[in-house]
């Protein structure tokens, strides 16, 4: 609406040679993903308020 170009959806299609190299950096370490920070469940509150507030510079996540 705003935009002169077209824009059409972007779809990525994974194959299973794909996914098995992306398996096989993980493994060797190659590829981690960065968490800033892990909460317990009872402070999912804490968690959401901390995305929500733009605080995060890597993954958070809650663990059960």
């Amino acid at each position: 609406m705003f935009v002169e170009q077209p824009l059409r959806p972007l779809v990525a299609k994974a194959s299973a040679a794909d996914l098995d190299v992306l398996r096989e950096h993980i493994e060797a370490g190659r590829i981690a993903p960065t968490i800033e920070r892990t909460y317990p469940l009872a402070e999912t509150a804490a968690a959401v308020s901390h995305l929500i507030e733009h605080h995060a510079r890597g993954k958070v996540a809650i663990s059960v």
